[in-house]
């Protein structure tokens, strides 16, 4: 039988502000695009929009660089309050040239400069950052148990996604950071394939997956569809968080 899935973009989302209910605005932009939630569908927010409901903004006035920050930003050729607010956001930096630092974020990820960002945000006469959500994941548990209750659905899964670069190509994917509801791997080792050999490593990241596809229709500058829906997966309930899908750093053949 074929698979058909469909995605969703809530239009006319609005601006997030600190302690915003994010499902508040999401029932309402569902209502605005004549849209309903079913169960078993899937929720793709972009992380911003989680980051700034959650208040996870930094003024850099409010910074003062430490000599290590001083040190990383002569490397990086950036801004020495940026460095500190990256070096509280990590648990170790791993490689630095011009203008990119890659370090081990407090929630595990690696990727480039703690995911903190300056894109889209509005300053309000202050340089302000955004952060990534402190706990994604209990983030992702709290908005699908508040959607349900308030849809009554049943078995929604939430995806937190956001952009990270990629060893060994180039440009930005979309990839879970935080997940509620579901098994965020597809785990086939021990299955067979179409022969009926044995397989041996096959975890597909499902999570990562619906993260990119999410990613392609939400966009990546102006486009202003933070919430995209999905529909038609059949994905197995699990309380998997993201922290599933992060390789434990000594099998990590990249560091």
């Amino acid at each position: 039988m074929s698979r058909h899935v469909e995605l969703f973009t809530l239009t006319g989302f609005p601006l997030v502000q600190p302690g915003d209910s994010l499902t508040t605005l999401i029932l309402q932009a569902l209502q605005d695009n004549h849209l309903s939630l079913q169960d078993r569908d899937v929720v793709v927010l972009a992380q911003k929009v989680v980051s700034k409901a959650e208040d996870r903004y930094v003024s850099l006035s409010d910074i003062t660089p430490s000599e290590a920050a001083q040190e990383l930003a002569d490397k990086a050729d950036k801004d020495p309050r940026q460095m500190q607010v990256l070096l509280n956001e990590s648990r170790e930096v791993i490689k630095t040239k011009l203008g990119v630092v890659i370090v081990e974020h407090n929630n595990g990820y690696v990727h480039a400069n703690a995911g903190i960002d300056q894109s889209n945000i509005e300053q309000n006469g202050d340089e302000r950052l955004l952060l990534l959500p402190e706990n994604p994941d209990q983030s992702a548990e709290q908005l699908k148990q508040s959607l349900e209750q308030a849809s009554g659905t049943r078995q929604l899964a939430i995806v937190i996604n956001d952009s990270f670069g990629r060893a060994w190509r180039n440009g930005t994917c979309g990839v879970c950071i935080g997940a509620a509801g579901f098994a965020v791997i597809d785990d086939k080792i021990g299955e067979s394939d179409l022969f009926g050999n044995e397989l041996k490593v096959t975890q597909a990241a499902v999570a990562d997956e619906i993260a990119a596809a999410a990613s392609l229709v939400m966009g990546q500058a102006d486009e202003g569809t933070p919430v995209v829906i999905i529909r038609g997966l059949n994905l197995m309930s699990s309380d998997q968080g993201s922290e599933t899908l992060i390789r434990a750093k000594q099998d990590d053949l990249f560091r």
